[in-house]
């Protein structure tokens, strides 16, 4: 197989895992089929991160998500940045190691926490070990599993004789309608899971390794369509378990399944619907792309901790042994806080919505501005950072108890749910901020009004002399190494792709850098 064949391969594995296929199932048996938003948004994600990012992004040859935001705002804003993302993988792992531990409660018929806790141990075990080459090849196998081991045993599970067709009484057992009232809760989790699922280091990690822009851009179309293709398996047995008599059945358990068991239910359909050899087939599709999910999560937190958060900000001249070493031990810190929030939250639904949660408020219109508007800078950065994080914090979050400071239009006081699109709103608020407070920064600085000494963050007009000989230098090199491979790979070379001595930047004094990129903000 071919590298782009791989590529293409795991980057449909991307959103495609264990909290993906189990939370699908999931809400289908919880609140119906049309409140199962995640494939679409998702998949919505990457077409739109296709669109618009994945060209620009490739083309200016970064190496992690973060780069063009330490290059532009400055290193100290883009270790502001890295926490929301860092928030994001941690509740995307809590939710797959969720995932796993009740695929291995129902296999060994363990206790559902100290089965997560197995599972967390497991994932921490063949990351550490197999790094980057347990992402490659878990990944192949694991879309290998789900589409056949998942696909068999749709047919025996709906044969069984203790489930209903499916096409009777769909309305009631797994297409809910929704409620006019819900409305705005519903569009507001939509575009959350669609905006929310774009600036993700586990996806641009694909994205910028592409040969070329046109490939990052088609990988992310296929990867698309393969999101929603891998979801239906799962969602058909979630409307069969939907439409069980589980009183019919070998289930131990109360009937009807007690909300804290509904997080099983996938394994649960495969276990007590199907015979032995098709439940075996399909639990093992389910722990590969388990698998698959956790490590390539929590590597993209470790890589971007050690490199835009160690070697950034505390050690400039850490060497690539001792990056490694770093990455290795947020491997472990990593772990620890999806563990921690997998056995906090319930739900792996929730989880899965709570991940691109923060990503959506804060890192969505940073990462416009950092692409589309030119006059952004670090002021506005900053002041959009806060702003959006006040408005989303002051929402509440009753999935990790955290009471409403503003309670918007139709409030809920009894289960603590704002009906009103506050997550949308703190987005927007983000934006807004960042757009005027830049552009106001901006003029006051250009026109004078505010003295040069004042420009603390140094962006606009207080940038020191050696800064702006480096920059001129680099944009003299980029403009030549552009020429050179601009049309063959789409732009700038990616240095964790080919290495040259044209991408070593070379100063005053002879010593030379291949791994800091330096921008008008340090």
């Amino acid at each position: 197989m071919g590298a782009w064949q791989a590529r293409r391969k795991t980057l449909t594995s991307t959103w495609v895992g264990g909290a993906y296929i189990n939370g699908t199932a999931e809400v289908i048996m919880r609140s119906g089929l049309l409140w199962c938003q995640a494939p679409v948004g998702y998949a919505l994600s990457l077409v739109f991160g296709g669109l618009f990012f994945a060209n620009k992004m490739r083309t200016e040859g970064y190496v992690t998500m973060l780069d063009p935001f330490q290059n532009k705002y400055g290193e100290r804003m883009g270790g502001l940045l890295f926490l929301p993302a860092l928030l994001g993988e941690v509740f995307w792992t809590g939710a797959v190691l969720a995932a796993l531990g009740s695929t291995l409660s129902v296999i060994m018929e363990l206790e559902p926490r100290p089965a997560i806790i197995a599972s967390a141990a497991v994932a921490l075990f063949y990351t550490l070990i197999g790094g980057l080459y347990s992402v490659a090849y878990t990944d192949i196998v694991q879309l290998f599993c789900i589409f056949f081991g998942l696909w068999i045993s749709v047919p025996f599970a709906m044969t069984h004789e203790a489930v209903h067709d499916i096409s009777i009484n769909a309305t009631e057992n797994w297409i809910h309608p929704i409620a006019v009232a819900d409305l705005p809760v519903y569009i507001d989790n939509f575009l959350l899971l669609t905006c929310g699922g774009i600036p993700w280091q586990v996806y641009f990690q694909r994205v910028l390794s592409s040969k070329s822009a046109l490939k990052a851009q088609i990988l992310s179309y296929i990867a698309a369509i393969g999101c929603v293709v891998m979801a239906t398996p799962a969602a058909l047995l979630g409307a069969v378990a939907a439409s069980t008599d589980w009183n019919r059945t070998a289930w131990p358990g109360p009937v009807p399944i007690p909300s804290e068991d509904l997080p099983m239910i996938l394994p649960m359909t495969l276990q007590y619907l199907c015979p032995p050899y098709i439940t075996f087939m399909g639990l093992g599709a389910l722990s590969a792309a388990v698998m698959s999910s956790a490590d390539s999560s929590i590597l993209s937190a470790a890589s971007m901790f050690a490199r835009n958060i160690y070697r950034s900000l505390f050690r400039h001249a850490a060497s690539e042994r001792e990056v490694i070493w770093v990455m290795r031990a947020a491997i472990f810190g990593v772990s620890a806080m999806a563990l921690a929030m997998a056995l906090c939250v319930e739900s792996i639904y929730v989880l899965w919505t709570l991940c691109a949660d923060l990503v959506y408020v804060i890192l969505f219109p940073q990462l416009i501005a950092v692409i589309y508007i030119k006059k952004s800078n670090t002021y506005g950065s900053l002041a959009g950072y806060v702003f959006g994080l006040f408005f989303r914090i002051s929402g509440g979050e009753p999935a990790l108890n955290i009471p409403a400071v503003l309670k918007y239009p139709g409030y809920e006081e009894a289960t603590g749910v704002q009906v009103f699109p506050y997550k949308t709103l703190s987005m927007m608020v983000t934006l807004f901020s960042l757009v005027s407070v830049s552009y106001l920064t901006h003029h006051l600085f250009m026109t004078g009004k505010l003295p040069r000494r004042f420009d603390v963050f140094m962006c606009i007009v207080n940038i020191p002399d050696e800064q702006m000989i480096l920059a001129s230098r680099e944009s003299l090199d980029e403009k030549t190494k552009f020429g050179l491979y601009g049309k063959e790979n789409g732009g700038k070379v990616n240095p964790a792709l080919k290495f040259s001595s044209e991408d070593l930047i070379t100063t005053g004094d002879g010593d030379s850098d291949s791994d800091s990129k330096p921008g008008l903000i340090q």
